[in-house]
């Protein structure tokens, strides 16, 4: 009896261990992610400028909204997975 209690408990404790690396997994890589993808929009929006240099005020302003968004959205993935590990 009690060694199936405590079998039971180790179950349960190993699901919450891998349920936590999952988290800090899913933490990197939305971390990674939005690095990635505001690593792309400042090399498009160096090359649009390079390509029109009078439009420079229309792409920083699209620049900086699509990566409010991206950074917005990383953000929100990494509090998950924060909630996820300490929750």
């Amino acid at each position: 009896m009690l060694s199936a209690i405590l079998t039971v408990l180790l179950q349960a404790t190993a699901g919450a261990a891998i349920g936590k690396l999952g988290a800090a997994i899913g933490a990197g890589l939305a971390a990674i992610g939005a690095g990635i993808g505001i690593g792309n929009i400042g090399a498009s929006a160096m090359e649009a400028i390079a390509r029109q240099p009078e439009s420079v005020g229309d792409i920083r302003s699209n620049m900086i909204v699509a990566a409010a968004l991206i950074e917005g959205v990383a953000f929100f993935a990494v509090i998950i997975c924060a909630l996820v590990i300490f929750i």
